[in-house]
């Protein structure tokens, strides 16, 4: 990766009237920003469909695409709409129920536009999405897990019927057949999402700007992945996990954290040689230039807690995949465009992982002052890193700065040399003038 700068900013922060940014008019705005900025990238979070949290890592699939970022401006244009479209949303926040059913029923009505018109252009685009063979693999299954999700009350699929959550050939059939229409409606609703994502990122590379994207390391119990897949997690004979994701007390928590996501059997993904985590790999390096790896250092080692456990203190670490499977991905795929998310307790074991995969690391800036020896100082960031003010996880750099202790704010007064007023600018020029 050559040295360059960009911004992170999940689609769904953009403005617009449809109660959530979108991938349409508005993300091509902040290209041709981006680009007179002479930024080279734009990150985002994971562009899954999201659970009813709305956060971009809990989501029902970690191939399917999420309809919410579907733009309206841009079904308008291909006539698939009937005319124009207005919003009446509150632009301040997201209110994730009334945006759900506000862009379900826009797509909607644009499916059944398209089923009775099948416009020439349009349909070839969905045509040649369907036959694509890298989305043969996962859209039959995210098509029927998305319809049974609205067949059965949105009720996670360990509480389907039997037949279905152990994937019976008949009742797969059956379920096929029965939910033909609706099954329909998701296929075109994932054909509309990644063709806008597609013209977007084809917008972008025409200005030199970069698309990067977030791979979640753990997926959602309650995911088609699973349901799909079962054999290569951790789960009990009900498809619930038998122990779940975490991380151990640390300075920030003494109580750790316990996400409740399943752990994966590696030993049966290595055997499979990787298979699954391949094919993701590929579809997420098909729709981003760069990809960085949430949580890291879990492909070293991972921190198991029994589900019984309300906590995480009870846990242990369990061996992850190591550089086997990134070198089997090599193989396969070629160079990988990857950064790795190395923040938090990290051990000489990740380090190392990290630098036989040949992959950047990375460093906060807001972290950097909380001690006057901190590896965040920008003369104590290395080459091989990937710096910045501040993440999704952190406040604003002006709210982090007002929010932290005395002791901590005049050390980043004195290492910048500047004012409160001008802790933005000082933090991003202190990233700019580092090796980064």
């Amino acid at each position: 990766m050559r040295r360059a700068a960009g911004v992170l900013l999940h689609p769904s922060s953009l403005p617009g009237p449809f109660g959530i940014g979108d991938v349409g008019p508005e993300a091509t705005t902040f290209v041709d920003w981006l680009a007179q900025a002479g930024q080279t990238y734009w990150q985002m979070l994971p562009l899954g469909p999201v659970a009813d949290s709305g956060s971009p890592y809990d989501s029902y699939s970690a191939f399917a695409g999420n309809t919410l970022l579907v733009a309206p401006r841009l079904l308008e244009s291909e006539g698939l709409l009937g005319g124009p479209v207005e919003g009446s949303f509150d632009r301040g926040s997201v209110d994730f129920a009334a945006v759900r059913s506000f862009k379900a029923s826009l797509l909607r009505n644009a499916w059944r536009r398209f089923e009775a018109q099948r416009p020439i252009e349009v349909g070839l685009r969905f045509e040649a999405f369907c036959d694509d063979p890298d989305v043969r693999e996962w859209l039959d299954d995210w098509t029927l897990f998305a319809a049974l999700k609205d067949h059965l009350a949105e009720s996670p699929w360990q509480r389907w019927p039997k037949s279905l959550r152990a994937r019976d050939d008949g009742a797969m059939a059956s379920a096929r057949r029965d939910l033909a229409a609706e099954i329909g409606f998701h296929r075109f609703s994932q054909f509309v999402f990644f063709d806008q994502l597609s013209a977007l990122r084809q917008a972008a590379n025409a200005q030199g700007v970069r698309l990067m994207g977030d791979l979640a390391i753990y997926v959602a119990s309650d995911s088609v992945d699973v349901w799909a897949a079962q054999d290569i997690f951790d789960l009990d004979p009900t498809g619930k996990p038998r122990v779940v994701a975490g991380v151990p007390p640390d300075y920030f928590s003494a109580t750790g954290q316990r996400w409740g996501n399943p752990l994966y059997r590696w030993d049966r993904l290595e055997a499979g040689g990787f298979d699954w985590w391949t094919r993701r790999l590929r579809w997420c390096m098909r729709q981003a230039d760069v990809v960085r790896l949430d949580h890291f250092r879990g492909f070293a080692a991972c921190w198991e807690i029994p589900t019984t456990e309300r906590t995480a203190i009870k846990g242990r670490w369990r061996p992850g995949p190591g550089v086997a499977l990134f070198e089997t991905a090599k193989r396969q795929l070629g160079e990988l465009p990857l950064v790795a998310e190395d923040l938090g307790v990290i051990t000489s074991d990740v380090t190392d992982l990290r630098k036989a995969v040949g992959i950047p690391g990375m460093r906060v800036l807001q972290f950097a002052f909380a001690e006057p020896s901190s590896d965040h100082l920008p003369h104590r960031v290395p080459p091989d890193t990937v710096v910045y003010t501040g993440t999704h996880d952190n406040n604003t750099a002006r709210g982090w700065f007002e929010a932290a202790p005395e002791g901590e704010r005049q050390r980043a007064l004195d290492y910048l040399g500047t004012t409160p007023d001008e802790i933005p600018w000082g933090l991003t020029r202190a990233a700019f003038t580092s090796v980064a």
